[in-house]
């Protein structure tokens, strides 16, 4: 099947020579060109393409909130950002966006093919540089989170232990049975190598998690 393809781009030659490589291939179609955000989502609403190539920055609406518009509106059409801003604020802000790829310009040819028909298969990819990023990124966030090993529910019951809250309490506050909190709690003993509520809460205090209310 042939992937079609819009490409959001202000700048002519770029957008020129991506239709080009677009045109080469044989599993490839143009379905249209924009130069902003705007014309980007009013072509992807009137083509439905399969893929989105768009640039971060362009005059009028941005690369962020044009993706944004697009996955809100259009669901089933994939959004490949292909663009010379490679720092954490642009990537994660993509990311959250809902963009399925992240490929910096400086990219060839065929990284930039494979990209396309990646994310049109229902994946998500990320250029070398990009992908290099976010594993220092999330290195680092591993490396400066407390007790890396506790859940995002263990995490929440034990900074609510840290601020003095029982145990009905955190039920309550969290929307759980007494039971699961209980079990939790047992987990978070066993993860901290704590014998007792009072020594899960001391070592969380001096993590800086939680105080009391």
């Amino acid at each position: 099947m042939t992937v079609r393809v819009v490409v959001a781009d202000d700048h002519p030659l770029f957008r020129e020579g991506i239709r080009a490589l677009i045109a080469d291939s044989a599993e490839t179609e143009l379905a249209g060109l924009a130069a902003d955000g705007d014309e980007a989502i009013a072509l992807v609403l009137a083509e439905r393409p399969d893929v989105v190539i768009m640039d971060l920055r362009m005059p009028g609406l941005n690369g962020v909130d044009a993706t944004r518009r697009i996955v809100r509106d259009a669901p089933d059409v994939a959004v490949l950002m292909l663009t010379m801003m490679d720092d954490d604020s642009s990537v994660f802000a993509a990311m959250r966006a809902g963009a399925r790829g992240y490929v910096l310009k400086g990219a060839g040819p065929d990284e930039i093919l494979r990209a396309i028909l990646v994310v049109a298969s229902g994946e998500a990819i990320f250029g070398p540089a990009v992908a290099s990023r976010l594993m220092q990124f999330f290195a680092q966030s591993a490396a400066t989170t407390p007790f890396p090993d506790l859940t995002d529910r263990e995490r929440e019951i034990l900074q609510l232990m840290a601020t003095g809250a029982a145990n009905p309490g955190i039920a309550r506050r969290l929307a759980l049975t007494e039971k699961t909190v209980r079990n939790n709690v047992s987990n978070i003993f066993t993860k901290l190598r704590v014998a007792d509520r009072a020594a899960a809460v001391a070592k969380a205090r001096d993590a800086g998690i939680g105080s009391p209310e």
